[in-house]
């Protein structure tokens, strides 16, 4: 395996100087909570902390070298190798990281991927990962790394050989996808939906589809664009679309002019089942992970597929062995005293669209003999004015979906527990950690429970706390019994 970065690409891309002899450079990292030997640490600014303060930690773990702004390189000097980077804007390494980034997208021959979309990035995002490292090298952001850091930091991490690249792009203002678009330099381009989010930001939906519309401007000439042909803005998506560098568009949905389009999508508690047509090629694929949400975003991933020229067949094989990430609808089992119950976390991020689908998903969760469906939400965030009226306005989901009992977190969300008639009102607490207790009290076997809210809800710690209790007890009770003296 070749170095990521040699010494001499990096003073190029940079025009920096290397201070000491770099160790080779496999990875790059701004944290080094995470750092891994070899990684090449970006000193960049944070909202709180300055870099700088953790070159002399980042060296100590094994960083090949460190890059720093060239005004603090004698601050450093002798604490192992940095390259001094010139620049006289705020973040001159953050600069820096932009150009190795660019140099990274220019050195390699992969075909690349930018994904946007008010709900659904990081799924789809992961679905285009996994469906495309069958097929070839493939990276692909980190988490959620789709931000004016997180786009040129995995950027910066692409080895030359990728075959395809896939990243995130993200946004809560207009004109933050501009400059990301403009360093991926997508292939193919996709927008998932267009929905309320980060409302408080701009003046209308209208609004949001104009800025998720900038993703286009990117693209590589006679590229392609991806759309929602369900989506209300799909004519303004459209206009972007066309006015970009794109050489073709597609679309994707139920429309009966989508050009990948479901015919029939069958929900079961874990998987879905979708019959699509798509280039006018009849597909029938099995999808393992559960929700019409992600069944319609796979439907996006395979006219991806169909635009890279890649093996549409096995790609849609591959959506059985799909799994959801992280806070995105994952399942644990809960083993209670009696039986078990279903815990579903959904706790990463929420805003009203998504929390709809959630509703929806858990309504399709087979419960118990006595089991219920518990939602536990949290407060979400950026809806400016309308941001009670959103609230209030889930309760219709609540009823329309059966969910037996809510659980809210937050001031805002208690505006849905007004809303909801006391049979289905459970506790409303101002903060997630207040309904720990509460929660693992009431559980009973047979039941279905699922949590969401926005990131700084922190709606995770109820999660965790019920797997430590009920999840990863019984792991370590399973464990017990097989063990041999």
């Amino acid at each position: 395996m070749t170095d990521l970065w040699t010494p001499q690409a990096l003073e190029a891309a940079t025009g920096g100087r290397l201070i000491g002899a770099a160790r080779p450079i496999g990875g790059a990292s701004i944290d080094t909570r995470t750092l891994q030997p070899g990684d090449l640490f970006f000193a960049i600014r944070g909202e709180a902390r300055d870099g700088h303060d953790f070159v002399a930690g980042a060296l100590e773990k094994g960083a090949g070298a460190a890059v720093v702004a060239e005004a603090r390189a004698a601050d450093l000097a002798g604490r192992g190798p940095v390259l001094a980077v010139p620049g006289q804007g705020p973040d001159p390494v953050l600069d820096a990281m932009r150009a190795i980034g660019r140099a990274a997208r220019a050195r390699t021959a992969a075909q690349v991927v930018a994904v946007t979309g008010s709900v659904g990035k990081t799924g789809t995002k992961e679905a285009l990962r996994h469906v495309l490292a069958g097929q070839g090298p493939t990276h692909a952001s980190v988490a959620s790394y789709n931000n004016h850091w997180g786009v040129p930091l995995t950027l910066a991490r692409m080895p030359a050989e990728t075959r395809y690249g896939v990243f995130e792009i993200g946004m809560n203002h207009a004109h933050e996808i501009l400059p990301l678009t403009a360093q991926v330099q997508p292939d193919v381009a996709l927008i998932t939906t267009v929905e309320p989010v980060h409302i408080e930001h701009f003046p209308s939906v209208a609004a949001i589809a104009d800025a998720k519309g900038e993703i286009f401007s990117g693209l590589k000439p006679g590229g392609v664009a991806v759309i929602n042909r369900d989506n209300p803005n799909f004519a303004r998506l459209l206009a972007h679309a066309q006015a970009s560098p794109a050489g073709r568009v597609i679309s994707f949905g139920e429309h009966e002019s989508a050009n990948v389009r479901a015919l029939r999508i069958v929900l079961r508690p874990d998987l879905s089942v979708v019959d699509a047509v798509v280039m006018g090629q009849p597909v029938t694929y099995r999808l393992g992970t559960a929700g019409r949400h992600t069944a319609m975003n796979s439907l996006g991933v395979l006219a991806v597929i169909h635009a890279l020229g890649a093996d549409l067949a096995e790609a849609a094989l591959s959506l059985a062995r799909l799994s959801p990430p992280a806070g995105r609808g994952a399942r644990t089992a809960l083993h209670l005293p009696g039986g078990e119950a279903w815990l579903v976390d959904e706790s990463y991020n929420a805003n009203p669209a998504s929390a709809r689908a959630a509703l929806a998903t858990l309504a399709g969760i087979e419960t118990g003999p006595r089991g219920r469906r518990i939602a536990v939400l949290g407060d979400m965030l950026e809806l400016g004015p309308t941001s009670e009226a959103q609230h209030r306005g889930l309760a219709e989901a609540v009823e329309a979906h059966g969910i037996d009992l809510v659980f809210t977190a937050g001031t805002r969300m208690g505006h849905l527990f007004e809303a909801l008639p006391v049979s289905r009102r459970g506790i409303a607490a101002s903060a997630s950690d207040d309904l720990v207790e509460p929660l693992a009290k009431l559980l009973r076997p047979g039941d279905a429970l699922m949590v969401k809210g926005s990131n700084s809800m922190r709606m995770g710690r109820i999660v965790e706390a019920l797997k430590a209790r009920y999840a990863d007890a019984a792991a370590q009770r399973d464990s017990s019994r097989t063990a041999t003296p």
